[in-house]
């Protein structure tokens, strides 16, 4: 009985933290930073490449609903995003395979850096994350998205939290998108890079189901309504949220290097 009350607890809690996560991933990505952390410290018993197979499950599910939501009011440039999502897609098989190889802790105290650069530099610039003109040709374009992709692909196989606030990152600093534009396309590479690591994971029974599909469900839940209030309320509401997630964020990794054992 005491390992049922337990698991009902587990799976409630893992729900709550999906539902967040869904719902913060939808308007700038970072959902993760809820969502794994959750799931590590609710289920230490498992092996971390089956947790982090786990989340694939409700993370493709969620960015999945919150892409097609964006689909219907957004415009999208079908060769930058096509270029990006394939690129994104290998990578993340990779990073997946390498999981259990690399130690992350050596990848943390770069990301940290890179992480306050963002957050300083997207306070002071206030038109950061409006949509600028740069002077790229599609073909320029094409394969900054291509190399982008290969990188946040990779991370995301690899490590996975803040890959949809690093996407809505390249896109706007790069490419020029505004936030709106940016995290509708991050989205949809990011279903592409969700899918493949779970394409790696599943096959190498890393997934627990039982607890995957009920997160899931409310992962897509919290998305549809993430979607939703970043359409009504524009781009200064989510420049203000990516804001907010990159400080989380930041929070997230700083404990990781300086304080965690």
């Amino acid at each position: 009985m005491h390992f049922i009350t337990t698991n009902s607890t587990d799976l409630a809690l893992l729900c709550l933290a999906a539902f967040a996560a869904g719902f913060i991933d939808a308007i700038v990505g970072g959902g993760g930073l809820l969502q794994t952390p959750a799931i590590l410290l609710i289920l230490p018993q498992y092996p971390v490449a089956t947790l982090f197979g786990t989340v694939k499950i409700p993370s493709l599910a969620g960015t999945a609903v919150a892409a097609v939501k964006y689909a219907k009011q957004v415009k999208f440039k079908a060769a930058i995003l096509a270029g990006c999502t394939i690129a994104a897609f290998m990578a993340s098989l990779c990073g997946a395979y390498l999981v259990s190889t690399i130690n992350n802790q050596h990848i943390k105290p770069v990301i940290l850096a890179v992480l306050v650069a963002v957050a300083l530099y997207t306070y002071f610039n206030k038109k950061f994350g409006e949509q600028q003109h740069k002077s790229h040709t599609l073909g320029k374009q094409i394969l900054l998205a291509c190399l982008f992709g290969l990188m946040i692909g990779f991370y995301d196989g690899l490590i996975g939290p803040g890959t949809g606030s690093f996407l809505i990152l390249a896109f706007v600093g790069i490419l020029g998108f505004d936030f709106v534009g940016a995290s509708a396309n991050a989205k949809i590479v990011n279903v592409g890079t969700n899918l493949a690591a779970l394409i790696y994971f599943s096959s190498t029974g890393h997934v627990l189901f039982q607890y995957a599909i009920p997160m899931a469900i409310f992962n897509v839940l919290g998305s549809f309504l993430g979607a939703r209030l970043a359409l009504l309320k524009g781009n200064k509401f989510v420049r203000i949220f990516f804001l907010i997630v990159v400080f989380g964020t930041i929070l997230r990794f700083a404990y990781d290097v300086f304080l965690k054992n």
